[in-house]
């Protein structure tokens, strides 16, 4: 049994690794191919490294490779996220950022369009699914994300907007310098981007689950055993049959939902299971660990 679970846990750290250099490599690619030429910038220190080499190369006439200025840009926050955060998660991140810069050195430019509305959405489409990959892959692509998930890691609220608002203030730094078509088109790339991530990544997101069951403690228990939240049962009288009803009232990741509501299935076919959308959670709500 624990040559089993050994084996297990290598093929996951096997495929987490796999989809991190996948993400890099997309992520590499749309840089390359849909931002370099375009004067469009991505968000976070992608942005900000993209930023700073446009102006080297214009202002003092440096060309220096993305890979120059994002890895070191990304030190600090990786030490910060090594310390709070978790360690394994801020090695993957390390290979994430060192691979994806270096991609986008090496992948050359295939001239797909010259567009540049294109270029921002797909652009936005393509960086927003390389991160999200990233995120599901226990890893992040940079600093900004660092400190997306510190903050959502300590205060449990999804920071995704107000990333977006500060590389707004990026932008505005772009515009001043180069113009204000790029900037502007930016901000749909960075939407699509975000939008894409809050899409696929719900890790920070919540939904309550009210479920109406005759088998309270056996749904408890497909709760506590996958997710490690708690529950509450509340007693009633359905109406219709003025039978007493037991309901068990739990939050969980959003993440956690599609994989619950069949374990409740199936321990429960008759649960009757009603699924709201929560803002915010103050208390105590377990989040699972970064490590």
């Amino acid at each position: 049994m624990k040559k089993k679970l050994r084996i297990s846990d290598i093929t996951r750290e096997v495929w987490h690794i796999v989809c991190i250099i996948f993400a890099a490599a997309i992520y590499g690619f749309s840089i390359n191919n849909f931002l370099h030429g375009s004067g469009l910038l991505s968000g976070g220190f992608t942005g900000i490294s993209l930023l700073g080499q446009n102006a080297l190369k214009q202002f003092a006439g440096i060309e220096l490779p993305l890979s120059a200025i994002y890895i070191p840009l990304n030190a600090v926050p990786a030490i910060l996220a090594f310390k709070f955060i978790g360690k394994r998660f801020t090695i993957y991140s390390l290979i994430m950022i060192v691979l994806s810069s270096t991609f986008a050195d090496l992948i050359p430019n295939f001239h797909l369009t010259n567009d540049i509305l294109l270029c921002a959405v797909f652009g936005g489409i393509i960086n927003g699914t390389a991160i999200s990959i990233c995120l599901l892959s226990n890893a992040t692509s940079g600093g900004a994300d660092f400190i997306s998930i510190f903050i959502s890691e300590k205060y449990g609220k999804d920071a995704w907007n107000y990333i977006f608002a500060g590389n707004v203030v990026v932008l505005v730094c772009s515009g001043i310098l180069f113009g204000w078509r790029g900037a502007m088109y930016s901000i749909i790339l960075q939407y699509c981007s975000t939008m894409i991530i809050q899409m696929l990544y719900k890790r920070y997101q919540k939904q309550t689950m009210y479920i109406i069951t005759d088998k309270p403690q056996k749904v408890y228990d497909v709760i506590k055993e996958n997710t490690n939240h708690d529950a509450t049962l509340f007693k009633g009288v359905g109406f219709y049959m003025g039978r007493e009803k037991n309901m068990v009232y739990s939050v969980v990741s959003s993440d956690e939902i599609r994989m619950l509501v069949a374990k409740i299935k199936n321990t429960d076919p008759a649960a009757f299971i009603n699924i709201v959308k929560s803002e915010e959670v103050s208390g105590n709500f377990y989040r699972r660990p970064n490590n």
